[in-house]
């Protein structure tokens, strides 16, 4: 797996920059086709995302991956790839390698077997590659009707390259920006990448919120999610934001700590029901305590004696939480699961994902400005994205 100092340029027909979930099925997809493949990565071990993807149970992907799931500045971009590459495709892959799969949530698949049982499957059906880890690619050029790709260990050629490298979130385990750079030089067009899937440092509430988890419905122009969140000592997290943090930001997020619930007649009925009940043992019913102490705002009063015009403020306070827009801050690229932004999808073909402005030149994976939905929706798209270009270097 590992490549030594070499004299003289060794000639593939496909190289492939990462060994990721994306670059390891190109590779098994490309050598299936009788391409002499290489496999480059910087780091010394393979697919080190999906080894902690997950919490190390890997989400391998889910029954709901489809369009409206991903997102970018093109997000009809994965249509192509989707329909060749199904969510049961991926679980007939994993029957193959007699790995086992559970559903946490309805259609989202993780491998009950680990992590690192996926890898060692990737890395399997990838052995008719050559595999050189700790490989520092430094460029990539074309020299006529091939490549010459540049690394910290001599230079190799190709007649094609796929551009599989990963986004630049999760910094500890060994990343690069290498993909943007080669795609920038061959005239792509880079969307500015910023931080998704990830926690936000938010002032809104207290800090003794801290540790609590709750059922909310998040709401982004026309879009809602609902789901948990998180409140962290620095802000709010868990999949509600998570997932909220992957989507579009030109609009206020609407916050509702109560979904499903009209607070107002509820709040209503208990004057009736519970009209001796302080107004905070009222709220604790629905709400964690610290949280209901919160919305009370210090009213040390029995149901009974809250007025309507108090009700309905405790209602907004509890259910219409603005978060403008400008005040949201990621968390950072070192928390991130994935990037937003990345390699612009206009030039790219959805059918091969061969470039349009490089004959022979692919990307896949998350390199490219698709972001995917949180629980397994990421790695679906390296699959799929990482076949196509496979088939077609």
């Amino acid at each position: 797996m590992f490549l030594i100092k070499i004299s003289t340029m060794k000639t593939y027909d496909t190289i492939i920059i990462g060994a990721g979930a994306a670059g390891l099925t190109a590779a098994r997809i490309a050598s299936a086709r009788g391409r002499r493949t290489a496999v480059l990565d910087m780091g010394a071990a393979p697919a080190r995302k999906v080894a902690i993807s997950g919490g190390g149970r890997c989400n391998i992907t889910n029954a709901a991956a489809a369009r409206d799931r991903y997102f970018g500045e093109n997000p009809d971009f994965v249509r192509g790839a989707l329909s060749r590459v199904s969510p049961n495709d991926i679980l007939e892959w994993m029957q193959g390698h007699n790995l086992p799969y559970i559903q946490k949530t309805p259609g989202q698949y993780f491998c009950a077997a680990g992590a690192q049982s996926v890898v060692d499957a990737l890395v399997h059906d990838a052995n008719g590659a050559d595999i050189l880890l700790n490989t520092y690619v430094d460029g990539v050029k074309q020299d006529g009707n091939k490549f010459i790709i540049e690394t910290n260990r001599g230079n190799l050629t190709s007649q094609s390259v796929i551009v599989a490298s990963g986004g630049t979130s999760f910094d500890a385990i060994g990343v690069s920006d290498i993909g943007l750079t080669i795609a920038k030089s061959f005239g792509h067009k880079i969307i500015p990448v910023r931080p998704a899937l990830c926690a936000i440092e938010l002032k809104i509430f207290p800090t003794e919120f801290a540790g609590i988890s709750i059922p909310v419905e998040i709401r982004i122009g026309k879009n809602s999610i609902s789901d948990n969140l998180l409140f962290t000592h620095f802000g709010i997290g868990g999949p509600a934001v998570y997932r909220a943090t992957v989507r579009n930001t030109e609009n206020d997020w609407a916050i509702n700590l109560l979904p499903d619930i009209d607070i107002v007649e509820w709040l209503r009925s208990a004057r009736k029901t519970d009209g001796r009940r302080k107004l905070t043992s009222v709220l604790s019913q629905k709400l964690p305590g610290r949280i209901a102490k919160w919305a009370a705002a210090g009213i040390d009063k029995n149901i009974a004696d809250i007025n309507d015009s108090t009700i309905r403020t405790i209602s907004s306070k509890l259910s219409s939480i603005t978060v403008p827009v400008k005040d949201i801050k990621y968390h950072g690229l070192q928390s991130a699961e994935i990037i937003r932004g990345g390699v612009a999808t206009n030039d790219i073909s959805s059918k091969t994902m061969e470039s349009k402005l490089c004959q022979n030149l692919f990307f896949a994976g998350e390199v490219m400005d698709i972001a995917g939905d949180l629980g397994g929706f990421n790695l679906h798209w390296a699959w799929a994205s990482g076949f196509v270009a496979g088939q077609n270097a």
